[in-house]
């Protein structure tokens, strides 16, 4: 006779991960959409100063987050994030014709990428230190 108790925590674990990379796999949509879009998220009626820097926080954060919470490494996610905070801006301005391309968009692109990798991190390291995956 198998034991439940013994097979339950192996399928909370594997429907936790499923849902972290079902949210990875969202967020990089809408970090894709968001920055290769022809057209600028309408801000009409939203006149909150740094809105535009705060979206670009919230965009690379949230992947760097979330693709360090599914397994991806480091090494390979935040070069390749980097990379694409200044690849985007560079692409807005020269060939995205209703976009313009902004330094200090890149900067909060950056921004988001520390503090995603540093939230993940430590999120990380808390869950490695209670044992649980």
């Amino acid at each position: 006779m198998i034991d439940s108790t013994l097979s339950e925590p192996d399928v909370r674990t594997s429907r936790t991960a499923w849902w972290w990379r079902a949210a990875f796999v969202v967020a990089c949509l809408i970090h894709l959409y968001g920055l290769y879009s022809p057209h600028q998220a309408s801000s009409a009626g939203a006149e909150i100063p740094y809105a535009d820097k705060v979206a670009h926080l919230l965009l690379f954060g949230s992947v760097v987050y979330l693709g360090l919470r599914t397994g991806v490494p480091a090494r390979w996610l935040l070069p390749v994030v980097a990379a694409n905070a200044v690849i985007s801006e560079l692409i807005q301005y020269f060939w995205l014709p209703f976009r313009s391309g902004d330094p200090l968009d890149a900067l909060a692109d950056l921004a988001g990428l520390a503090l995603g990798a540093w939230l993940g991190v430590r999120a990380l390291r808390a869950q490695k230190s209670s044992g649980t995956t």
